[in-house]
């Protein structure tokens, strides 16, 4: 079990989520303090293969403003909307990142690994744990795995506190169903939105769209949806707009926290 990271003593039971663009936020839980997928590259061009992407705005703070942090939960390391060059950098710094298999090996150093249902857990300040377990994510259609490569969503939990689940980028219903199934549903949904679509697919959506992160919330009976990775790079093909149309249209517009980079929610 990974010892929280030393901050001053306060308030241990408060839920806040602060956005910082694109995949990346902080999750304040339990009095612990966790950050997704890191990209904090200014904008400009980051070639995949034959492809480009095009990070078109840069981060909110920088990662030593981040102060202390007790691990970052990385959906995948193969693409640099979700890990950018300073994002790789970042990594050196914090004590633990939980990702996937294949990252594990590629990355090294404090990356582990996660599998699907299995859990760790973080020891919170002041007593009790937080346990984090790897859920699936499925980053395209079916049968396109080998070519977007191994990701990883993630569900958070402990006594006394929400239960919470940050997709990744995962695309497929099918996956939150199966989550729902074994959680029971959840109490706040961090959702990688945005209808990304690149060339390696085609028309086909690498994540979420509007409407299917307003039916994942459904299907999650999620009280609270805090959507990222919808914002700052060429290749998402929906936003804000169409995240409101959406949640509206579905009844769901209440349980929508749309925030701006360095805005934060509290739940």
């Amino acid at each position: 079990m990974t010892q929280p990271a030393q901050r001053p003593s306060g308030r241990h039971d408060l839920l806040r989520i602060r956005y910082l663009g694109g995949p990346t936020a902080v999750i304040e839980v339990g009095g612990l303090r966790l950050v997704t997928d890191p990209t904090f590259d200014p904008p400009g061009d980051h070639p995949v293969g034959n492809r480009v992407l095009t990070k078109t705005s840069g981060p909110v703070l920088a990662p030593a403003a981040l102060g202390p942090v007790d691990a970052v939960l990385l959906s995948h390391d193969q693409h640099p909307d979700n890990l950018d060059r300073l994002g790789r950098d970042y990594l050196a710094e914090v004590p633990l990142v939980l990702s996937t298999a294949s990252a594990e090996v590629r990355l090294g150093g404090t990356v582990r690994s996660l599998p699907n249902w299995q859990e760790t857990e973080l020891d919170r300040p002041g007593g009790g744990r937080l346990q984090i377990t790897g859920v699936p994510a499925q980053h395209g259609p079916d049968g396109t795995e080998h070519l977007t490569g191994e990701v990883t969503g993630f569900v958070l939990a402990g006594a006394g506190l929400p239960r919470i689940y940050v997709s990744g980028d995962n695309a497929s219903l099918q996956v939150v169903e199966a989550i729902a199934d074994r959680f029971g549903g959840v109490d706040v949904a961090v959702l990688f939105a945005g209808g990304a679509q690149t060339p390696l697919l085609g028309d086909a959506y690498l994540t979420l769209t509007s409407a299917t992160a307003a039916e994942a919330a459904r299907i999650l009976r999620a009280r609270h949806v805090v959507p990222v990775h919808f914002e700052g790079w060429a290749h998402f093909t929906q936003g804000a707009d169409t995240l409101v149309a959406a949640f509206s249209s579905a009844g769901l517009a209440e349980r929508l926290h749309l925030l701006q980079p360095g805005q934060h929610v509290s739940l």
